[in-house]
């Protein structure tokens, strides 16, 4: 299992998405993406982007008062 780091801190929605989309698209089953944002709309599209497609959220917390980090690991 691998790890990829993806920071869209700073793109307002819908771009972290867009971005979390393709880089899932390179990572292997059982890769692991971990996404650090701060758009408040991505908190619930990401989520709901994830269990739509069958990954799984294996952390999910926010760092501070407008920046989250959600990892997913790919089915």
């Amino acid at each position: 299992m691998s790890q990829q780091k993806l920071s869209v801190i700073g793109q307002v929605c819908p771009f972290p998405l867009i971005e979390a989309k393709e880089a899932m698209n390179a990572l292997n089953s059982g890769d692991e993406l971990i996404i650090d944002f701060d758009c408040t709309q991505a908190t619930e599209s990401i989520p709901e982007w994830t269990a739509a497609e069958g990954h799984t959220v294996t952390n999910y917390e926010q760092i501070d008062d407008a920046t989250w980090t959600i990892t997913i690991r790919k089915k």
